[in-house]
């Protein structure tokens, strides 16, 4: 019979977990200071997003200002934010992606998009 009947070592895979968890946590934090952006209207609508998706800027050039359609700028400004969210989206699977994997493919793990 072969030592421990080829059972993983269990400290072994109690550090990888640790070391995949700090990894996460570093990436989160990471994508939390990272900023991205998104644009409409071709670039007179800009928002700022960071890469978890928290809104930290919004730039409207004043030609986009029309007190008379007010719809239009602000389908801009929704169309500004929602490009910046799907580049944090992008952004949050190159860093998460690969820690996800190892943590069992991502799914169910509270906080990741995908």
């Amino acid at each position: 019979m072969i030592p421990g009947g080829g059972q993983p070592n269990m400290q072994q895979l109690l550090q990888q977990a640790q070391k995949m968890q700090q990894d996460l946590a570093n990436a989160q934090e990471e994508l939390a200071r990272t900023e991205v952006d998104g644009q409409a209207g071709g670039g007179l609508v800009k928002a700022t997003v960071t890469g978890s998706g928290e809104l930290r800027g919004l730039v409207i050039d004043p030609k986009a200002v029309d007190p008379e359609d007010t719809e239009t700028l602000a389908d801009l400004i929704v169309a500004a934010v929602q490009a910046a969210n799907e580049n944090a989206q992008t952004l949050q699977q190159q860093k998460l992606g690969p820690l996800a994997q190892g943590l069992g493919g991502g799914s169910g793990i509270p906080g990741l998009p995908f």
